[in-house]
């Protein structure tokens, strides 16, 4: 058990990366099933609701036409309300700024605060006009969503439902 602990919380991101097994884990490019195109905007994903199969490997090219900094991040409703305070602390500390991100200074926080490096395989952050893209294996038939954790966009209802084995 003392070891345990130890690993939890001593190697960075062991927690959060089995905590996240149950919706699903990153996807390896070899076995990508589908290619799904997201349309990040100021206040909206396209599509608004994504199906999925069970075990189906998506390789989502994600981009953003907003003219704010917006995130695609696959969770549970849950995982998001608990992300939601580490981008807030994002936005604190001046790495989220609008419509650009601070890279030099996220790196620098990153080393005392892993949260701060906001490099989750099931996420990603992007500035206005970038692109991105995210692999990932629906081995689950959790409710999930995909959703904007920039403070206050969430509230505002950027997310996508994700329907796994939609029929």
């Amino acid at each position: 058990m003392k070891i345990f602990v130890f690993l939890l919380f001593f190697v960075p991101n062991l927690g959060f990366a089995a905590s996240m097994n149950h919706i699903g884990e990153k996807g390896k490019s070899s076995e990508i099933d589908r290619v799904i195109e997201i349309k990040m905007y100021d206040s909206y994903f396209e599509p608004t609701k994504i199906n999925i199969k069970k075990d189906e490997t998506i390789k989502f090219l994600v981009h953003n036409y907003g003219s704010l900094v917006h995130e695609f991040n696959i969770a549970t409703k849950k995982m998001h309300l608990n992300h939601q305070p580490e981008m807030m602390a994002m936005m604190e500390n001046e790495i989220l700024l609008g419509n650009k991100i601070d890279y030099e200074k996220m790196k620098e926080m990153a080393k005392t605060d892993h949260s701060m490096a906001h490099s989750h395989s099931n996420s990603v952050l992007l500035e206005p006009n970038k692109s991105g893209e995210i692999i990932w294996k629906f081995n689950s038939e959790m409710k999930l969503e995909a959703a904007c954790n920039v403070p206050g966009h969430y509230e505002s209802g950027m997310i996508a439902e994700i329907n796994i084995n939609y029929n």
